[in-house]
């Protein structure tokens, strides 16, 4: 129970069953999944996932109005788009991408 817990807090996303793997392939440890779930259980964890419909807007999300609409873009330079974008992997990162939309 001490394996899981100290490597649960360093990796909160792992599941029973990679749990399982890690404790059989890099620890040594010959646990099948059912002990591993019902540790789980017992110690209370859950692991960390993205949850159904997470990119669904809420009614009450605010809708932002476009505003390059009507807008004639007829020179370089004149409209410019920014985008964050998080890649969630091991470590958490980030892409930064900025694009320069010019005439023609």
């Amino acid at each position: 129970m001490k394996l899981i817990d100290r490597k649960f807090l360093d990796c909160p996303f792992y599941g029973v069953e990679r749990m399982t793997a890690w404790l059989n392939r890099d620890m040594g440890h010959w646990l099948n999944t059912k002990r591993v779930r019902r540790l789980y259980r017992v110690m209370n964890l859950r692991a960390i996932y993205p949850k159904r419909n997470l990119s669904k807007a809420t009614a009450a999300h605010y809708k932002y109005p476009y505003l390059l609409k009507g807008l004639q873009i007829d020179r370089p330079g004149q409209v410019w788009q920014a985008d964050i974008t998080y890649i969630p992997m091991f470590r958490w990162i980030f892409r930064c991408k900025l694009h320069h939309h010019s005439a023609g």
